[in-house]
């Protein structure tokens, strides 16, 4: 709890020190971002949930086997892969992918498309 408050490493300290363990801080900004794409993601999920009973199919080979049996168990490992991978990117948020493009930057990239995906899902459904 206190590391939380008054934390050691915003940054990294020394050249060349960009690795995980360089920073124990992440800007409150990253939840935000975190948090939406899980919202958004559970909300794919239970419109995705809504598409397939009125006679659409499960495009992701990975969860269209999940999606036959029950639609809570899609639901949860849906949102458990999104949240995994949001998790590392956060915390790769500062490190720099390809050597040029920082990690940040497929995070919201990540937001984009999940926005991107409802408005599609809502157009599907009519009510859009």
């Amino acid at each position: 709890m206190y590391g939380s408050f008054h934390p050691r490493r915003l940054g990294p300290r020394r050249e060349g020190e960009h690795g995980l363990g360089a920073v124990d801080w992440h800007h409150p900004w990253w939840l935000a971002i975190a948090t939406l794409i899980l919202v958004l993601c559970a909300s794919d999920a239970v419109l995705t949930v809504v598409l397939i009973s009125r006679g659409a199919y499960e495009v992701n080979p990975m969860l269209a086997p999940l999606i036959g049996g029950s639609g809570v168990l899609f639901a949860v490992v849906k949102v458990g892969l999104t949240g995994v991978g949001v998790v590392l990117l956060t915390l790769l948020s500062r490190v720099k992918a390809f050597g040029r493009m920082p990690v940040a930057l497929v995070l919201y990239g990540v937001l984009a498309g999940y926005g991107v995906l409802i408005g599609y899902e809502l157009r599907l459904l009519g009510w859009l």
